[in-house]
């Protein structure tokens, strides 16, 4: 078993499931280097961390990327490019990521590269995912994921690196900033409708970041304590589903009833997207996902809830409160107080 604690390179790091995978491990005084296009912006949300190293630069940056990570035992690739840039981005990036772990010289076991999958892979299925679940890809950035999967897959099959590959479905929390997660919580904490796409009432399987980031931590030290004792996979598949919710209707009352606010939901129909998507290509490119939102897609999470059985999830109203409190102090400025404590 390891005495010391094993170095981190995160790409990603001031993205959803990067920025919750950095507090994590900066709270376990681990010593974490990231690399971030924008440093004042990764200042300010990572305060007061003397285990941190701050390198601003590009992740296609090749050569400081091979720097970076030439002394590290694991490279966190929570590098995400919005959808209209996902071709000729997110393959060149995990290339390059897979590169540098093969050229780090530190590691006798292999540098383990982690990698946030998700269920683009499996298309419309009906049956929960597991692990092994075969790939039936519906949409054009189903079948990237697919071949990033299988990039990673071959190089550590080949020797060049090791690989947790932790699946997740759709992320909320502090942090989480992309158009489906920001305009829940900043208009339920402003009183405006909340928003989503298609149907409200139907089950939908979320993830809390700050619980996907404490099971990658944990997946991070078992690979780490058990290097060189006990003959692993060089490339592994976790999932983790997270909740999942009864519907989103049922959820979005649960936000507005800590906010105070009344109850105003906005379902935006496929007409809609359709017209908006012609003058916003991220939007466009959200169609061809439509069918995440018509039908619920579920991670079977049982391998590594067994694996660790004293795991407890954050409780929702908890995870509610926190995120409402991040985005209400980091986006809006001003203090909130959950409407049952309020005199």
């Amino acid at each position: 078993m390891n005495t010391t604690n094993p170095t981190v390179l995160i790409l990603g790091a001031t993205g959803s499931i990067g920025y919750a995978v950095t507090a994590n491990l900066l709270a376990r005084q681990w010593p974490v280097t990231i690399l971030v296009r924008n440093r004042a912006k990764a200042e300010k949300l990572f305060p007061n961390a003397p285990t941190l190293t701050i390198v601003e630069g590009d992740v296609q940056d090749a050569t400081l990327l091979d720097h970076l990570a030439a002394d590290k035992q694991f490279i966190f690739h929570g590098i995400n490019y919005p959808y209209n840039q996902w071709f000729g981005n997110m393959d060149t990036a995990t290339q390059k990521i897979i590169d540098a772990a093969s050229r780090s010289g530190s590691n006798s076991g292999g540098t383990t590269i982690i990698f946030p999958g998700n269920v683009y892979n499996f298309g419309n299925t009906k049956e929960p995912i597991r692990e092994d679940s075969s790939a039936r890809p519906c949409t054009r950035k189903g079948q990237l994921r697919v071949e990033i999967e299988t990039m990673l897959e071959q190089a550590a099959e080949a020797g060049k690196c090791r690989v947790l590959n932790v699946r997740l479905p759709d992320f909320w929390g502090p942090n989480v900033l992309n158009d489906g997660v920001r305009p829940i919580f900043e208009n339920a904490l402003t009183g405006k409708a909340l928003p989503w796409l298609l149907t409200t009432d139907i089950p939908h399987q979320s993830v809390y970041t700050n619980d996907a980031a404490e099971l990658i931590a944990r997946l991070i030290l078992r690979d780490w304590n058990t290097r060189g004792t006990v003959k692993s996979n060089p490339y592994e598949v976790w999932n983790y589903g997270g909740t999942t919710l009864p519907s989103m209707r049922a959820w979005f009352g649960h936000i507005s009833g800590l906010t105070g606010k009344p109850l105003k939901i906005q379902v935006y129909s496929r007409f809609l997207i359709n017209a908006l998507g012609l003058f916003m290509p991220v939007l466009r490119e959200v169609k061809e996902m439509l069918y995440l939102y018509e039908n619920t897609i579920v991670l079977d999470d049982q391998k590594v809830r067994s694996l660790f059985p004293d795991f407890q999830p954050t409780p929702m109203k908890q995870a509610l409160n926190d995120t409402l409190t991040w985005f209400s102090e980091r986006q809006l400025k001003k203090p909130f107080t959950p409407v049952e404590n309020k005199r």
